[in-house]
């Protein structure tokens, strides 16, 4: 299962996804990309799973047709201190995902 994590979240956050094949928007060079080119690129380069701290995404995009999951992570800040205990959230979640839906993993 191949993740991209968003500019947004703490690059060491990818530290927690342990198990799966994470890269982080910095590492692949698409900072900056608006959401719409960026869904594209995530089908182009066959990711699974986006996961972001961007709550507004799913009322800007169509979803449903990238088959692409996404993992909203919704935390008093985007401060690592403060994602990192969603880590184990998120990993359990990742075990029973479905392409094209949205998850809100909160404190």
């Amino acid at each position: 299962m191949r993740i991209l994590i968003d500019e947004c979240v703490p690059r060491r956050f990818a530290r927690e996804v342990v198990g799966y094949d994470v890269s982080t928007m910095q590492q692949i060079g698409w900072l900056g990309k608006k959401n719409g080119e960026l869904l594209k690129l995530l089908v182009e380069h066959s990711f699974d799973v986006f996961i972001t701290v961007d709550q507004n995404l799913q009322y800007q995009q169509n979803l449903k047709d990238t088959k692409i999951s996404i993992i909203v992570l919704s935390s008093s800040t985007n401060r690592y201190d403060d994602l990192k205990s969603l880590a184990p959230s998120v990993l359990k979640r990742l075990s029973s995902l479905v392409a094209g839906e949205i998850y809100i993993i909160s404190e």
